[in-house]
């Protein structure tokens, strides 16, 4: 367990989330796309990605405050389809509205960069909803530079 103190004083620590934690890991998945995509109602089929890509390889952490979870990390395993190179994917990066703009979703991003490198991987990659500008310029302000454009067309 790390214990992280941000720029408000307040004491935060970061805890490894388990398979045992779907529930939470479920929950701050619905809000992500609550917010980015608003009209959506039905969001039943992120639990099959929950069971599906929640392993061993694919770390979980959470932030807390008093025992309370306030943030999310997950990270997943993904290959550069350039250079056929395996490298962290960061799944989730989630902080509860009230806990925003006090560096947490930052510390999350460099804990993942530190995990990463620690584990001898190279890279690591991201994907963000291009209306999701406040993560945007986040991770422009971390080194994420854009490499592709993911498109899509509704029939």
């Amino acid at each position: 367990m790390n214990t992280y103190l941000f720029s408000n004083s307040t004491t935060y620590q970061l805890v490894a989330g388990h398979a045992i934690d779907t529930a939470i890991l479920l929950k701050f998945l619905q809000l992500t796309y609550q917010e980015i995509s608003p009209q959506q109602q039905d969001y039943r089929h992120l639990q099959s990605t929950v069971d599906r890509y929640l392993s061993v390889e694919t770390p979980l952490w959470f932030v807390t405050n008093d025992k309370i979870k306030v943030a999310c990390l997950w990270l997943g395993i993904a290959i550069d389809q350039t250079s056929g190179i395996r490298h962290p994917n960061i799944f989730l990066v989630y902080v509860e509205p009230p806990y925003r703009r006090q560096g947490i979703g930052r510390a999350l991003i460099e804990y993942a960069h530190t995990w990463a490198k620690t584990q001898g991987y190279t890279q690591i990659g991201l994907q963000v909803f291009t209306n999701n500008q406040p993560a945007i310029d986040l991770y422009q302000q971390l080194g994420y530079r854009d490499r592709s454009i993911s498109m899509m067309r509704e029939l």
